[in-house]
């Protein structure tokens, strides 16, 4: 399962050590003395050099699709909150705090949304596209994280542990300003809800399948099967398609289905790694995911690898490189 931002920022700081070779004569004396003169500068350099893996992930697009916002731990290690242009140019910082922020959501107006621990605990806070007029809308001692927006910007959907803290997940819906909280799946183990683009339904992940929920009937159908597996799912703009990464394949890759389930096909396999966390585009035509290099299956999130953003343009299954 995959498992909360915070439970990823542990960084790889571990360094291996060089054994020492004992000198056999004043030969070996001398030449393992310029070799630890060299291993020496080589070790100091390192140390000055090196910086743990940037991980960076949870891609979402601006309404008009010419910005994605993410979240990075550059440059300290922290989750903060950046937009960049859609070709990877003109980055900037959004929320930068003390805190662990993350799950950027853009609502149609420009309002943004995202997680925060800044309080103690995860909350969903909401600000203007200015940065201005923060507002924390949940106020429960539990995990609440990852919201999406519905079309109309009227509601929030989120995950929250707060049925069974520190069990599972389900899906809640709220309104704009934190008031009339619902939860709407009684599972423990539904992830990451995003609206499909005619606001009756919400897709996620139950376990390791892709789930659709009918918000009018209360009706959730499951649209994979494990080992046919499917997690985060995202919909295409004319809500006739889903993306979602399954790893049935034995590598985790991105997939497009319909709306019903059929017709599944891999969209994005990359030559190594792993291919995580997709996002459909506004103008359905590429589709925003993170690239884990060297992940298997197992552990798509190791906190010990980096993450990067990439696009696949739908028609062509071009893949592109976001993060610089």
């Amino acid at each position: 399962m995959p498992s909360t931002r915070q439970e990823r920022r542990t960084a790889d700081r571990e360094r291996a050590k060089r054994p020492k070779r004992p000198a056999q004569s004043w030969t070996l004396l001398l030449g393992a003395l310029a070799v630890l003169v060299v291993s020496a500068g080589w070790f100091a350099w390192d140390r000055i050099s090196h910086t743990p893996p940037v991980r960076e992930g949870s891609p979402s697009w601006a309404p008009d699709g010419h910005r994605l916002y993410f979240y990075s731990e550059r440059p300290d290690g922290k989750g903060d909150i950046f937009s960049m242009s859609a070709d990877g140019t003109s980055v900037s910082s959004i929320v930068i705090n003390p805190a662990d922020d993350g799950s950027p959501a853009v609502a149609t107006d420009g309002r943004l949304a995202f997680d925060s621990d800044r309080d103690g605990n995860f909350e969903i806070y909401v600000e203007n596209g200015d940065k201005t007029q923060l507002r924390r809308l949940t106020r429960n001692p539990a995990r609440d994280v990852s919201p999406a927006w519905s079309p109309d910007g009227r509601r929030i959907a989120f995950m929250s542990d707060r049925a069974a803290p520190g069990r599972g997940f389900d899906v809640y819906i709220m309104n704009a300003d934190g008031s009339n909280v619902e939860r709407v799946t009684t599972v423990n183990s539904a992830w990451f809800p995003q609206f499909s683009p005619d606001g009756l339904k919400l897709a996620f992940h139950v376990g390791r399948d892709v789930n659709v929920l009918d918000l009018s009937t209360h009706v959730m159908k499951a649209l994979t099967q494990d080992p046919a597996n499917g997690m985060y799912p995202t919909w295409s703009p004319d809500g006739q398609h889903l993306a979602f990464m399954s790893w049935r394949n034995g590598r985790t890759e991105i997939f497009t289905m319909n709306a019903d389930g059929t017709d599944q096909r891999p969209i994005v396999t990359l030559a190594s790694g792993s291919a995580i966390d997709p996002r459909w585009s506004p103008d359905g035509r590429s589709i925003a995911f993170v690239q884990v290099p060297e992940a298997t299956p197992e552990s798509p999130q190791d906190s010990k690898l980096p993450r990067a953003i990439y696009t696949v343009d739908v028609a062509s299954g071009k893949v592109m490189r976001l993060s610089r």
